[in-house]
């Protein structure tokens, strides 16, 4: 069952380590079959060496294996929280890469900066309110999926133009139209958070682009009119 989509999940897993998004197994990607509601994510405290694409779990919206004879990640209620909400997304990655958990540990969104950010955000990247004590106990890793439509909601933030966010005192999660374009947005969110950090370290104060600048560079890349890039 859903052959294809195992391999291409497997091989986004395969991109974590990689491009150091993770240490041991901190991580993990899903991909979904829209056709069927259908998760393929990434077995739990699997080595990434040990993984090949029949790992893969496949589980339905309510977390219930399909296929696989491993359990599934452990944050597999989040990942469906988020296919659920935001229709267009393909994949979602989740990791503790360490320039991101940073920012999310300080509470603080990682702000627009310059250009490298504003080619792939459109804005700052945003953080989650701190979980309630509730939330924690009772269906933890669903209510970390809320916890994000929530802030995304709240703050009236297009999650196709900011693919990612920051789970208060945990860490990132991104997305994409496939599993590996969410590792690519992963790959940016941790760069982008690495050189904020520095940034604010050098100037603590006005740090944010103009908005005509980020502008420029985000609709060059997206959009009708985008023109970055071949035909």
């Amino acid at each position: 069952m859903l052959e294809n989509l195992k391999k291409e999940v497997y091989k986004a897993n395969m991109l974590l380590p990689k491009y150091n998004l993770v240490m041991f197994t901190w991580g993990n990607v899903s991909g979904i079959d829209r056709e069927n509601d259908y998760v393929v994510i990434k077995p739990s405290g699997v080595e990434y060496e040990q993984l090949s694409p029949a790992d893969m779990v496949v589980v339905d919206f309510k977390g219930h294996i399909i296929e696989g004879d491993l359990k599934p990640s452990s944050d597999t209620l989040t990942h469906i929280e988020l296919y659920k909400a935001f229709p267009n997304i393909r994949g979602v990655v989740h990791t503790h890469s360490e320039w991101a958990v940073c920012f999310a540990q300080a509470g603080k969104d990682i702000l627009a900066a310059g250009t490298t950010q504003g080619d792939y955000f459109y804005g700052s990247i945003p953080v989650t309110r701190k979980m309630r004590k509730e939330e924690i106990i009772e269906q933890y890793e669903k209510q970390t999926g809320s916890v994000i439509i929530e802030t995304f909601n709240k703050r009236q933030i297009e999650p196709d133009q900011v693919p990612g966010v920051l789970v208060n005192d945990h860490g990132p999660f991104t997305w994409g139209d496939s599993p590996e374009n969410a590792v690519y947005n992963s790959a940016v969110l941790e760069q982008v958070a690495k050189m904020t950090y520095h940034t604010m370290q050098i100037n603590p104060d006005e740090i944010e682009m103009s908005r005509d600048l980020l502008d420029k560079h985000y609709l060059r890349k997206h959009g009708e009119n985008a023109y970055y890039g071949q035909e």
